[in-house]
């Protein structure tokens, strides 16, 4: 499939109650509103295309930018591709879930994700942690360096208070990633998350909501699911 075709398929898929969650969400024009799960057939037939992934992530079009994720090739990536693609990332669903995600299957992945954290942008250094969570959750925890995420649990204990909304999220989920799928830090992670306690986030022009790690994580470690690794980052 080529690039018109593609763009051509996603607007046939495009249902209007779905982007209207997407602009509740932070979206805006273009987009089609593609449930991802719709994605998958046409996914199967072009696999890994990163001449494609580039031409449709750079349209603008939220459909197309998560699309342009899920085939794009992460290790023919360069840390300038990938920090072209955070600046293009203008709300959390594309820093988090397509950058994030695509960055995770990268070689440079933590070097990248450790200049995202140190940024001080909001959604980089959302992105950052979020590609922390991807990569704990899939890879085997010897590939990670203990003392160096020892030093980034201590940091979220700092720092998440006063941080902006999207790191404050992504930090929360960093807290419960390590607790449950990084077993050599599960107990300081959730010692950490019941000190820090609940964090209230406030939302425009949305109810305020209210993250809480340490319930999160008693609850999945009950369930007997410490150690938890999924098989596939990308859909």
């Amino acid at each position: 499939m080529d690039f018109k075709e593609v763009m051509n398929e996603l607007e046939a898929l495009g249902k209007e109650r779905t982007k209207k969650i997407y602009l509740s969400n932070g979206a805006h024009e273009p987009l089609f509103g593609v449930a991802t799960g719709a994605m998958k057939p046409f996914v199967k037939k072009i696999k890994i295309d990163q001449s494609l992934a580039e031409e449709l992530y750079a349209t603008g079009n939220y459909d197309a930018m998560y699309f342009a994720g899920i085939i794009a090739d992460p290790k023919a990536m360069t840390k300038e591709d990938f920090n072209r693609w955070i600046d293009d990332a203008y709300f959390y669903m594309l820093s988090d879930y397509v950058v994030a995600v695509t960055l995770a299957e990268s070689p440079i992945a933590q070097e990248v994700a450790d200049e995202w954290i140190a940024s001080g942008d909001e959604l980089r250094m959302s992105a950052g942690w979020s590609c922390y969570c991807w990569l704990l959750g899939n890879r085997k925890d010897d590939e990670f360096d203990k003392s160096k995420l020892s030093d980034r649990l201590d940091q979220v204990k700092e720092n998440i208070y006063d941080a902006p909304l999207r790191t404050k999220v992504s930090m929360n989920n960093f807290l419960y990633t390590v607790a449950i799928s990084y077993i050599p830090l599960s107990e300081k992670a959730a010692e950490v998350a019941e000190e820090i306690g609940a964090i209230e986030i406030k939302r425009e022009r949305k109810k305020n909501g209210v993250l809480h790690a340490y319930e999160n994580i008693q609850k999945d470690l009950d369930k007997g699911r410490l150690g938890f690794k999924r098989k596939y980052m990308r859909c």
